[in-house]
Order: structure tokens, then sequence, then C-alpha cells
């Protein structure tokens, strides 16, 4: 394989399938690892449906890879016994293609107790289990720094865009077809957000970076600020670009209702209802304010992609089928 080539891990998930995307435009030969059957396959990509687990088959498969991107996020019921295992699996692939690993990180880390503005040194002092799983994922990563792996986190916010599958369509937007949107917050407090088309470019952008660059440190933390937008800024950009489809449509302006989330019921039913329960565990994370600051991210790629939200707002709803009707 030519030095240019990418193995994308969990290729069939949301951030994966837009990985495969952004390397794929940018010119790299991609390789694309899943468990499952992928429901559309773009032309010049590589499938593969190999175990992670089975680490020589993979290597062997996919021998000149550069860059390994770990795209794999099991059910939040299953962090507890997967997230750890399929990162270090990754991991070793990487080891053995003595590639760069990459990782899309999340704000877990950090805890209820985050402050406003995270850095790339905030200290991070998980208060929910899930925020120690991805602590320890990063820690090893780190450790195996000293010896033969490179790899890099890339700590984002909730993803928008590109697909199904996350707050903004399971949660914010599923009654929008009813006038309702449901924000699972106060209004009033910032939450961090991630375009995932800018999002996978910007993995794209530091993989080209860092292998052009053989004295990259050996373990980096970067944070992709994306936008940080409070409930009602939210909100309203929704509100504006879902008349903006009605419009095209004929159809008249609507005000829509604004709902929330039973929190209280959600963690009193998570004792019985194990997805609930690893949902109410991570409620502070709408009730504390927080937004990355992407300074280091900026030192190392130049100009962080960013689609104007008006854009990326309208690019998301099309793809969820809030579109103007063929005429």
């Amino acid at each position: 394989m030519s030095k240019n080539t990418v193995l994308i891990l969990g290729a069939t998930g949301r951030f994966g399938q837009a990985a495969i995307h952004a390397f794929t435009r940018a010119g790299w030969r991609v390789v694309a690892q899943s468990r499952a059957q992928p429901s559309h396959r773009m032309e010049g990509v590589r499938y593969l449906q190999n175990n992670i687990f089975d680490t020589t088959a993979l290597v062997r498969a996919t021998a000149g890879a550069s860059v390994v991107v770990h795209a794999i996020n099991p059910a939040y019921t299953k962090w507890q016994t997967e997230a750890l295992p399929l990162c270090r699996a990754g991991m070793n692939i990487a080891e053995q293609l003595d590639a760069l690993f990459m990782l899309p990180g999340n704000v877990y880390n950090y805890g209820a107790t985050m402050p406003a503005v995270l850095h790339i040194d905030t200290p991070q002092q998980p208060s929910a289990r899930k925020g120690s799983i991805r602590c320890d994922m990063e820690n090893e990563m780190a450790q195996r720094s000293n010896a033969t792996l490179r790899s890099v986190v890339i700590r984002a916010g909730d993803f928008f865009g590109g697909g199904t599958g996350n707050w903004f369509d399971l949660v914010i937007l599923k009654s929008a077809a009813k006038s309702q949107l449901v924000y699972p917050g106060p209004t009033d407090i910032a939450h961090a957000w991630a375009y995932l088309p800018d999002l996978a470019q910007t993995f794209e952008m530091v993989a080209r970076a860092s292998i052009n660059d053989r004295g990259t440190p050996q373990f980096e933390r970067l944070h992709f600020a994306g936008n940080s937008l409070t409930g009602l800024e939210m909100l309203s950009a929704l509100e504006t670009a879902l008349n903006k489809v009605r419009a095209a449509n004929n159809q008249p302006e609507i005000r829509f209702s604004h709902g929330t989330l039973p929190w209280g019921f959600i963690k009193f039913a998570g004792a019985v209802v194990p997805s609930w329960r690893e949902l109410g565990e991570m409620a502070y994370l709408w009730t504390t304010a927080h937004q990355l600051s992407d300074i280091a991210l900026g030192a190392k790629i130049g100009a962080v992609p960013a689609t104007p939200l008006e854009t990326a707002i309208a690019d998301s709803l099309n793809l969820l089928g809030f579109q103007a009707a063929k005429k």
C-alpha cells in the first residue's frame, strides 16, 4: 500500500462514515473495517469485515497503512466491558503497522465540576463511569507512547450532522413534526457541539500534519472547538432553519413549543432500565456550561474547519429528511 493509506476502524458508524468521506476527498487510500456489512459503499474504498481482535489478520490485510482512526463507539450499556478492550485492540493494530493512532475524544473526562473553558491541559476529574473509562483509554495511549505507539486524541463536543443517532436528532428534533423541540437542559447554559463533517476534515488535516512531521510528540491531546451554543441559541437556529424549509415548501411559518427531558424520572427508572441508568449518569453535561479551546489545534493545522452554523444546521436537517419537496 502507498504511504498515504488510512485504516478506519468501525467504519459503518456515523463518525466512521464521515472519516471515510474526509480522507477520500483529500486523496488518501481508505481501508474501512467494520463488523457489519456497510449499507452503501463508496467508490475507491476497500471494505473489510475482519474482527478487530484478529490483529494478525487485520495487520496483514492493511500492511503499509500510516494512520489508524478508531471510530468504534460501543453502545452506552456496553462501555464498561467493551470500550477499553476495543480501544486497546486498535492501539495494538497501530503499533504493529507503525501507524499513527487517532481517537475521537469527548468531554466526559472532566466531570460535573469542569470549568467553562476546557484547554488541553485542564485537569481531568471524571464524575461518571464513562468518564473514568475515557481517562483510562487516554492514559494507556500516553503510557504506550513511551514505547512504540504514536497517537493523538482530538476532543470534541456532541455530534450533529452526518446522519442519525445523536442528541440532535434522537432528542431535540424527535418531535419537530409535531411543532415541538425538546432541549435536554436549561436553555441558558452553553454546550459544546461538533459538526461532524468539520471534525472529520480536522482528523484528516491532523493526520497529514503528523505523518509529515516525525518530530511530532508521541502523544498529543487536541481540542476541536466546534460550536458552543446555549440551548436558546441552538433552538433559535433550528426554528429558523425549519421555517425556511417550510417556506420552500409553500407552508406557513410556525412557532415551536419547547420541551425538556424528565431527568428525575430517567434517573429513577434507571434502577431497572440499564440504558436509562447510563443516560441519567450523563445529565450533568446539560447543566454544566462548557466549551473547548482549539488554540493548540490551530497552531498545528492552521485554519480549523468551521462551516457557518446556518449552513451546518441546514445540511444536517436535509440529511434527516427536512428538505424542500422536489418539483
